[in-house]
């Protein structure tokens, strides 16, 4: 054997030359992981441990170049080049390669001159004092093992009066339990009626709650490791009633010990009114998700023209674990394709809302797009069932779900919501015509334009497909009263009552639909109920005290009337009442 004369360590130092400056930590690691990794690897966030000096990332620095090189660390589902969003944490290849370097040489500290300063991460929200604060009923117990489990919390606000939140932080509990939160708005103040038990909340995946066609969603109100509370932009704040229920549907993972966790919100309100109205598009089709074991690429779609100009905010997919391959994108009027988002190795762990980092503009006729693909063969690591077998779209974890949602701003003056959800809402009817919540919010924009018979076929529709929905009945008592059919409406507000005994509005509208019908003395039944449950609102006593007098129960009526004045001193007919 040939032995060479020159010494070991001198080659080593002749080869890092060639190979250009050494890479340090002070100098080239800290502003990569400072920048991209500490935002959830610093105390109190999700990150299993802190990686905010020197001594903590040299500790793990095998371990990091292996994460980073195989893309596992830092999460980020988006596919470069097919969407430019905000909060990229995607590392570029010469990030990658740095942090390969380093490590091959040993993981050296540097320079103390060259180390930047960690990071700073303001205490709270950053935005101030909350205007309200909810705590959830009652804390949530996750078990010591076992898979991931989803649970909806229900918040009661407890405001007087119409209010309009530019902000909002949802507090999680314990962090490190919580994988990401969905925050959704309830107008119909019913889904406490889901709860296992009162103030305890309800399990499952599902992210839907029943949507007026008047006020449909535009916000996407999401909270993941990392995130920061962020004011919505001016114009947009939404919009929180009397009666409003807030269900925080939250991802929690066991930790290897039984634990519990509390969520919280933190809201923010302002006297501004909201002037700007984003609406969420959801794309779906769940009646196709019929996946047979061993399929490898079973793949659904949907498709939906725009009638009119809008700019596309942000975007959010959801699949559960056989979702492989995700796409969406934008086909213009001239032919040309643009890229809404593509994931090409989807992960349910790592769903997130993914905001354009400028708006992307769609012109009218601009048809959206998605197409996702599953894999529910023994070869997808994600496949929860071995061997494999059949999987269908529904809410639980062991079905399959395939939703885009996208949040669009409607070009133009004033609220074109319900125009561009009309539409949205047939395009919906055509694929599927039994979708009860197409058939209902479509018969109650109807019922708005006087169009009452279309409505009621609708209705009916709605309330087959769900006989269990109180308001479905609430809205189709309505098309029948107004369409003449008094005996028929009556029947199903009392159903409604049935299924939800304090549900105002349904109580209401019987109560007008008795006293309409001449039945004095069972109206006046229920006004007094609805009166008690809405102390502030002038309308359900006036209409008592009117009931009272063509009782001939004058005293009664004068009270009520006087009652009315004392909550609204302008009202005009009180006050003609009176006088009379």
């Amino acid at each position: 054997m040939i032995r060479s004369a020159i010494p070991y360590g001198f080659l080593l130092a002749l080869m890092a030359s060639a190979a250009g400056p050494p890479v340090t930590f002070n100098h080239d690691i800290a502003p990569i992981v400072y920048r991209k990794c500490a935002v959830c690897h610093r105390p109190g966030e999700a990150g299993p441990f802190p990686l905010l000096s020197y001594a903590d990332i040299k500790k793990r620095a095998p371990q990091i170049a292996a994460v980073t090189r195989s893309g596992f660390m830092p999460p980020w589902l988006p596919e470069a080049g097919y969407g430019d969003f905000q909060d990229d944490r995607r590392l570029s290849t010469d990030e990658i390669r740095t942090i390969a370097e380093w490590v091959s040489q040993g993981a050296p500290e540097g320079a103390a001159a060259e180390a930047p300063a960690p990071p700073a991460f303001p205490e709270g929200s950053g935005l101030g004092p909350p205007d309200l604060v909810l705590e959830a009923p009652a804390a949530f117990r996750v078990p010591d093992s076992g898979p991931d489990l989803y649970w909806n919390f229900i918040f009661k606000p407890k405001v007087q009066s119409r209010q309009y939140v530019r902000a909002l932080e949802i507090l999680p509990g314990d962090r490190r339990l919580v994988h990401h939160a969905n925050l959704l708005i309830d107008r119909t103040g019913s889904a406490h009626l889901r709860e296992i038990a009162p103030g305890q909340g309800f399990p499952g995946m599902d992210l839907t709650v029943m949507r007026s066609p008047f006020d449909p969603d535009g916000h996407f109100l999401f909270w993941k490791p990392g995130s920061p509370a962020r004011a919505e932009p001016k114009g947009r704040a939404w919009r929180l009633d009397p009666g409003d229920e807030l269900v925080l549907n939250t991802h929690f993972h066991p930790t290897g010990k039984a634990e519990q966790a509390r969520p919280s919100l933190a809201l923010y309100f302002t006297d501004q009114r909201q002037t700007q109205f984003p609406l969420l598009l959801q794309l779906e089709n769940d009646r196709a998700l019929d996946i047979p074991p061993g399929a490898s690429n079973f793949m659904i779609s949907d498709d939906f023209r725009l009638p009119m100009d809008v700019d596309a905010l942000a975007v959010y997919p959801h699949a559960h674990s056989l979702g492989k391959l995700l796409e969406a994108y934008a086909t213009l009027p001239d032919g040309s394709r643009r890229w809404l988002i593509r994931i090409p190795d989807w992960d349910p762990n790592w769903q997130a809302v993914f905001e354009y980092r400028e708006p992307v503009f769609l012109p009218k006729g601009t048809t959206i797009s998605m197409r996702y693909h599953y894999d529910n063969s023994a070869a997808n690591i994600r496949n929860p069932s071995h061997p494999p077998r059949r999987v269908r779209g529904g809410n639980q974890a062991t079905d399959e779900m395939g939703h885009l949602w996208l949040q669009v701003l409607p070009r133009g003056a004033g609220d074109r919501r319900r125009e561009l959800q009309e539409a949205f809402l047939r395009h919906r009817l055509e694929k599927d015509p039994d979708n009860f919540e197409a058939n209902f919010n479509l018969g109650a924009v109807m019922l708005s334009r006087l169009n009452a018979q279309e409505a009621v076929g609708m209705l009916r529709a709605a309330v087959r497909t769900m006989p269990n929905r109180a308001d479905a009945r609430n809205m189709l008592g309505t098309s029948l009263e107004t369409t003449g059919r008094s005996a028929e409406a009556v029947q199903q507000f009392r159903e409604a009552l049935q299924m939800q005994p304090d549900y105002a509005s349904a109580r209401f509208n019987l109560a007008n639909a008795l006293a309409k019908a001449g039945q004095l003395e069972d109206a006046v039944t229920n006004y007094r109920q609805v009166a008690e449950a809405l102390p502030s609102d002038p309308l359900p006593r006036t209409r008592l005290a009117e009931a009272l007098l063509r009782l001939g129960k004058r005293d009664e009526a004068m009270e009520q009337f006087r009652r009315v004045l004392e909550i609204d001193p302008t009202n005009q007919e009180a006050k003609d009442s009176l006088g009379k």
